[in-house]
């Protein structure tokens, strides 16, 4: 009897942990998270106290990876928690993706007088509009945010890129009008134009056409988005622009061109969209990238 007591109470004693085993058997090997947050310099960053920063800027500038399903995710969801946080009639959204020549079908859509199909038709949306740019806009029209298209329309970064900025010198006023103020200055020592001087195999971006012309096509771009980014803004009222990472890196682009046309220092706040093999932390060519860096994991799934 003694033999069988024991080993009733071991089995007894035991089992928890074996009622147990099944669950450790279907447990996830580790967190999985979509996206991480950190700062500039490489520190976890928290959502709600980056939201609080963003809500006190001028200018936020949201540097996204244009097929990237999380940063599209994120974007909508800022736009959601500013408009809360500050009121929609104190945000403005701004869209690289649509550029001056069809602002006024932007405004009618965001004030709800367009329909969605005469939009989509006219205002020559970009191919993945439908699933990473809509929502963003239908929210804005719900909630009466003032919404912007602030780039330089692509035919004339086009004619820039071929001829060079002497391509738009006899442009009619009327036209000069979608773009930044002109003559329009280029410094070529910013670090974004000279990467794309080095990526085209120039010594020098003052030198050699090629180069010379698509960076020119670059900072007209980004001249104009600041300026029109610049023209939109209401006291205490804050922008959040979408645009392409490259557009705001390391503080450059339309972040220097705002600080060379703003007439009063703007509160500026840049977030840019990184891949990672892993997301524990920041890898060291991410960082400075921009005030906040948002890391996705370079095997998500991508919008197009």
């Amino acid at each position: 009897m003694t033999f069988f007591y024991m080993m009733f109470t071991q089995f007894i004693r035991r089992l928890p942990f074996l009622l147990l085993l099944p669950l450790l058997a279907f447990a996830p090997a580790g967190e999985r998270p979509a996206y991480r947050l950190f700062t500039s310099q490489g520190q976890p960053a928290d959502y709600d106290q980056v939201l609080a920063q963003l809500a006190q800027a001028d200018v936020v500038l949201f540097g996204e990876q244009h097929n990237d399903p999380i940063a599209h995710w994120l974007e909508l969801q800022i736009t959601k928690d500013l408009a809360q946080l500050k009121g929609p009639s104190k945000l403005v959204l701004g869209l690289e993706m649509f550029e001056r020549d069809v602002q006024p079908l932007v405004a009618s859509y965001a004030a709800g007088t367009l329909a969605d199909s005469a939009f989509e038709r006219q205002s020559r949306p970009w191919p993945n509009y439908a699933t990473d740019y809509r929502p963003l806009l239908q929210f804005a029209r719900n909630q009466h945010i003032t919404v912007v298209g602030t780039n330089a329309p692509r035919r004339y970064a086009q004619q820039v890129a071929r001829g060079s900025l002497a391509a738009l010198d006899k442009l009619p006023a009327e036209e000069k009008a979608y773009l930044a103020p002109l003559p329009l200055k280029v410094d070529y020592e910013l670090p974004g134009y000279k990467n794309m001087a080095a990526m085209f195999g120039d010594a020098s971006a003052a030198h050699g056409g090629g180069a010379r012309n698509v960076i020119q096509a670059q900072a007209l771009k980004d001249a104009t988005m600041a300026y029109y980014i610049q023209r939109s803004l209401a006291t205490v009222q804050t922008m959040l622009h979408l645009n392409g990472s490259y557009h705001s890196d390391h503080h450059d682009g339309i972040v220097s061109y705002l600080r060379t046309q703003a007439k009063t220092p703007l509160r500026i706040q840049t977030l840019s969209v990184v891949t990672q093999s892993q997301l524990q932390q920041l890898d060291k060519e991410n960082l400075t990238l921009a005030d906040y860096i948002i890391v996705v994991p370079d095997d998500m799934t991508k919008t197009y």
